[in-house]
């Protein structure tokens, strides 16, 4: 198969889909790949490293495109991309569709086949590409909330673990899996009084058992975020529904019960975002104010780490990759069931139930 690895071109992602390593795994069986010039330099992996595991670099990303039977990316196409998809070609990337109509409609126009990493399931209920991202972007979360608390950026003007004499910050985590664990781990690490809270009463036994006493774990329902989020200096939005769009969790009222300066992080801002006054950002530009409360929804959170998430991407990439260049997509489907569930467009119909529903297109079911 002929693989092509484009540069991203969303803003300030630096992240690129494939490592070296990835290339020479798949070009020692006998597949192509083609890497467009630059892809990997802001994740440090320059074109030099890429030739000498084998790829051919490309100065153009049209002809990437052109020259590829499947395409493997990072983050959905953008519009400038949609002209260069071709009819059958295979998409491997982060999607998002169910907040995004537009995309949506390209995909279906362009006749391609869209699989989703954020939808492959695998035989334990798991989502392992959406996990590593995830797992950043939890880490990240908590980060960036440290430094938006500050008054320069914004915030309250404090420290999340305190001082001796003076009390932590307080962190309100909405949802418990891969996000909300790992923002509840680094928040907690620092000292801050954490709360986390979620719906499966079997997740919130799990973190009690295995996260410090300074996180307390508590039920989801509206009034307890709303009696939450009042006190909180850091809140923290890690709510999923695989394919779907988010649930808006925090309603714009319950922000004028808050205190002005505290920051809200949504980082399912991709799949619509669960805070009501949610809208997408970026790196360049990633806060704006709603009655006086900081938001940060930047839509790619773990691009501003390209170094560590490209690496952490392609180890949890490459084994589909791999299926799918030796099989063809309709193979690989047939043989691994968990590659069956990431598919979500092929060829002009959505296949994928969560997808068609948020948007409320048809819904065909993926025959093989």
């Amino acid at each position: 198969m002929i693989i092509g690895i484009p540069k991203e071109i969303k803003e300030q992602e630096g992240r690129v889909a494939m490592t070296p390593d990835g290339v020479f795994e798949l070009t020692r069986r006998g597949h192509k790949v083609f890497v467009q010039r630059g892809a990997g330099v802001e994740s440090q992996l320059p074109d030099e490293n890429y030739q000498r595991a084998g790829a051919v670099i490309l100065d153009h990303i049209e002809d990437v495109y052109a020259t590829a039977d499947m395409i493997v990316k990072v983050k959905e196409p953008i519009e400038k991309e949609y002209p260069l998809i071709k009819k059958d070609q295979v998409i491997f990337t982060y999607f998002h569709f169910a907040s995004n109509k537009k995309l949506t409609e390209a995909m279906l126009s362009s006749g391609s086949v869209c699989i989703a990493y954020e939808t492959v399931i695998d035989k334990n209920g798991a989502l392992p590409l959406l996990i590593p991202m995830s797992e950043v972007a939890g880490r990240l979360s908590i980060q960036q909330g440290a430094k938006y608390l500050e008054k320069p950026q914004g915030g309250k003007g404090v420290v999340l673990g305190g001082v001796p004499g003076v009390k932590p910050a307080e962190v309100v985590i909405i949802g418990a899996g891969v996000v909300g664990h790992n923002a509840a781990q680094m928040a907690a690490g620092l000292g801050a009084r954490v709360k986390i809270l979620d719906v499966n009463l079997n997740r919130l036994r799990y973190l009690s058992e295995i996260l410090p006493s300074n996180v307390e774990t508590l039920y989801s329902t509206e009034m307890s975020i709303a009696e939450s989020i009042k006190t909180a200096d850091l809140v923290i939005g890690a709510t999923l529904l695989v394919g779907a769009k988010a649930p808006h969790l925090v309603k714009r009222e319950m922000l004028k019960e808050m205190v002005p300066g505290t920051v809200m992080i949504d980082v399912s801002v991709d799949q619509g975002g669960c805070f009501e006054t949610t809208h997408p950002t970026t790196h360049a530009h990633p806060t704006y104010e709603v009655d006086g409360i900081v938001h940060y929804c930047v839509a790619n959170i773990p691009g501003a780490v390209p170094v560590t998430s490209t690496r952490a991407l392609t180890n949890s990439t490459l084994p589909y990759v791999i299926r799918l260049a030796e099989n063809g997509w309709a193979g690989a489907c047939k043989q691994f069931p968990d590659l069956r569930s990431g598919v979500n467009i092929v060829k002009g119909e959505v296949v994928f139930k969560n997808v068609a529903d948020s948007l409320d297109l048809p819904y065909v079911e993926l025959n093989l």
